[in-house]
């Protein structure tokens, strides 16, 4: 009576451990394939390279002066 249990009882780690498995790599792996499909992929033709600032008077209003020095000589700005 104590060997089925023993017996019971691996059959059911085993099966639990496999299970587990099987529901995990096949999460994994739907996670793996909405990731790649929602990331993008760049388009060369849409972007020319250049930085083009925010000239808007709204976003001008609450821009440090540094941040607009930069934004004026063509960088991309670094500060806030």
């Amino acid at each position: 009576m104590i060997g089925v249990r023993k017996t019971f009882a691996a059959a059911a780690i085993v099966g639990s451990m496999l299970v587990g498995g099987v529901g995990g790599a096949m999460l994994y792996g739907a996670t793996v394939l909405t990731a790649a499909a929602a990331t993008p992929s760049p388009s060369p033709s849409s972007s020319s390279g250049k930085f083009v600032p925010n000239e808007d008077p709204a976003h001008e209003a609450g821009e440090s002066a540094a941040r607009e020095a930069q934004e004026n000589a063509g960088q991309v700005p670094t500060v806030p």
